[in-house]
């Protein structure tokens, strides 16, 4: 098997994993946001302390160190990313308790199709494709989440967009400081933030008892676990030997895997007219991943 190969397998489970996390969120609504955001952030960043200890000792073996410069850039990414990130997993984990993890996972993917046209503030062009994918989205949103003759969305999927809103910005984040930082250290920074946010705010408002958590330990390990700590270092390994598109394309089984494994584990149906939704979504956010396409006069 080639390493090609072998990256694509990697980022296959690495979909089917973040995929199946909104089965665990939907599982752990008995837990509040707040508690549950907190305590899967801090078990993620306990499980990248080891990974970042390895590259660390594989960089020191290679003469390579970091400047106070790029320690202060890695801190500043890590936090503004912890931000984004844990003012999205709140909207995404209070609406996933008023809708199904499918549809979650469908709308959540339309980040994909958000950041493009979110890039405009800072500066980038617009292809004409993406406004395609737009109006498909939204064409596909409608037929998800709406009933006919109706333009208004329940309060769960309408916190589900505003997540994927969010992530979009987040996304955007990460691609500025990623390519100046080590990305596995600033995704710890990141899940640090929002575990102290998110624990903080749980003794405040929320005021969860140990045996309500211990009672879910299990949707919340699933997620800090597997999503947090294995997926991401699954990604960012397979990342190194992946080809871009093929990794964008296989990326985007995030949502189907949301629905098979919502169906599979939580019995969870959808109609046909809802079915259609997430085909045009999900056709939205493939068109949306396929690169441009060179002029005829440009250099290879």
């Amino acid at each position: 098997m080639t390493k090609r190969m072998r990256s694509n397998l990697m980022l296959l489970l690495t979909a089917f994993l973040w995929g199946s996390t909104f089965v665990a969120q939907k599982a752990g609504t008995a837990v509040g946001p707040l508690t549950y955001n907190g305590v899967r952030s801090v078990i993620g960043a306990l499980v990248l302390v080891p990974v970042i200890a390895v590259l660390r000792k594989r960089k020191a073996a290679g003469g390579r160190q970091s400047g106070a410069a790029a320690r202060g850039k890695l801190l500043l990414g890590g936090i503004l990313c912890g931000l984004a990130l844990f003012t999205a997993s709140m909207l995404q984990q209070t609406g996933i308790s008023y809708t199904t993890a499918g549809k979650a996972g469908f709308i959540t993917a339309l980040y994909a199709v958000l950041v493009p046209v979110l890039s405009v503030i800072i500066g980038k062009k617009i292809r004409p494709l993406i406004w395609l994918c737009v109006a498909i989205g939204v064409a596909g949103l409608y037929l998800l989440c709406m009933e006919p003759g109706k333009w208004s969305l329940q309060s769960g999927d309408l916190m589900i967009l505003g997540c994927a809103v969010v992530f979009a910005v987040h996304i955007l984040i990460i691609d500025y400081f990623a390519p100046q930082v080590e990305p596995v250290e600033m995704a710890c920074i990141q899940f640090a933030v929002v575990g102290v946010l998110g624990c903080i705010g749980m003794l405040i408002w929320e005021k969860p008892s140990l045996e309500l958590v211990l009672s879910n330990w299990l949707p919340i390990a699933y997620a800090g676990v597997l999503s947090s700590g294995v997926a991401y270092t699954l990604q960012m390994v397979a990342l190194k030997h992946a080809d871009p598109t093929e990794a964008s394309l296989i990326m985007c089984l995030e949502a189907v895997f949301s629905v098979l494994t919502g169906a599979f584990v939580l019995h969870e149906t959808m109609t046909g007219r809802a079915a259609a939704g997430c085909v045009l979504i999900f056709a939205a956010v493939v068109l949306s991943q396929l690169p441009e396409r060179r002029k005829q006069n440009q250099l290879p």
